[in-house]
């Protein structure tokens, strides 16, 4: 009677933990849904009291109007190329060196490490201007190479993908050694198909931080051909357009891909939140 009596309890307290957490998740996704539903309005609807909770008459003509009335295409292009191109390099990179500070023993690896890392308190707003100036004397102003070198070098990746190394049994890469794999091997062929979990996770934080890296791009672009979604979405607001609609709708596309590249790397950013943080 006493275990019965235990299960009804844990099954109560499970029904009521989910009822709570669902609560919450739907607090957290009514923006992302208000958002999506005001871009199916018109301007009218939007600015209608009391809301119009569910769109009587929904419409895409919205995002036929922003297609064709602006330079959308080409600002989708430039953000998705700046976004997976940095992030590509940011994960290859960073993982090449926890790679290093994680597995390989050398003079002053500690060291290094901390220093490295200590760059992580300062905000990127105290050196932009000296990095800016840097860019000009390079020639890479109204480049995207310009926007995509000063973020490949980026402590944080390396702070991440360390702790999942870390985690890896050294045994792994011992065997390897002794069979005569060269470094490099090991690091392709056991390293990083042991750490795609932690490679996934950093992926998503990665692609949405240069997504939505606004100030730098700001910065550095300035012609409307090579503009980003976010730069191109923000002229919106400066410019004279009394339609909500269209501006709600702009910041809906610009969220979509987030969302998707989420979807597809949901499952490794999950185990990537928690399989790093014990180190066996």
């Amino acid at each position: 009677m006493a275990l019965k009596s235990q299960k009804i309890k844990r099954d109560k307290l499970d029904i009521v933990s989910n009822i709570v957490v669902l609560f919450f998740a739907l607090i957290n996704i009514f923006p992302l849904y208000w958002m999506f539903s005001n871009s199916l309005k018109s301007s009218n609807s939007i600015t209608r009291m009391p809301p119009e909770w569910i769109p009587q008459h929904p419409s895409f003509d919205n995002y036929v109007q922003l297609l064709s009335s602006q330079n959308v295409i080409s600002w989708a292009f430039n953000s998705v190329f700046i976004s997976v191109l940095t992030t590509v390099l940011v994960v290859f990179i960073s993982s090449l060196a926890a790679y290093a500070f994680a597995k390989l023993d050398f003079y002053g690896n500690k060291v290094i490490f901390v220093i490295f890392i200590s760059t992580l308190m300062i905000p990127k707003d105290v050196y932009i201007i000296p990095l800016f100036k840097i860019m000009q004397n390079f020639n890479l102003i109204n480049t995207r190479l310009g926007v995509i070198i000063p973020n490949v070098a980026l402590p944080f990746g390396v702070f991440i993908l360390k702790q999942f190394f870390d985690s890896l049994p050294n045994a792994l890469r011992e065997s390897a050694k002794i069979d005569g794999a060269s470094e490099w091997t090991v690091y392709l062929r056991i390293i990083i198909p042991m750490a795609k979990a932690g490679i996934g996770a950093l992926f998503i934080l990665v692609f949405v931080r240069m997504w939505n890296d606004y100030l730098w791009q700001l910065i550095m672009l300035s012609k409307d051909s090579l503009k980003t979604l976010q730069l191109g979405i923000a002229s919106l607001q400066t410019e004279n357009v009394p339609n909500l609609a269209f501006k709600i709708t702009g910041a809906s596309l610009a969220a979509i891909p987030m969302i998707i590249v989420f979807l597809c790397f949901q499952s490794y950013f999950t185990r990537g939140i928690t399989l790093g943080a014990v180190k066996e």
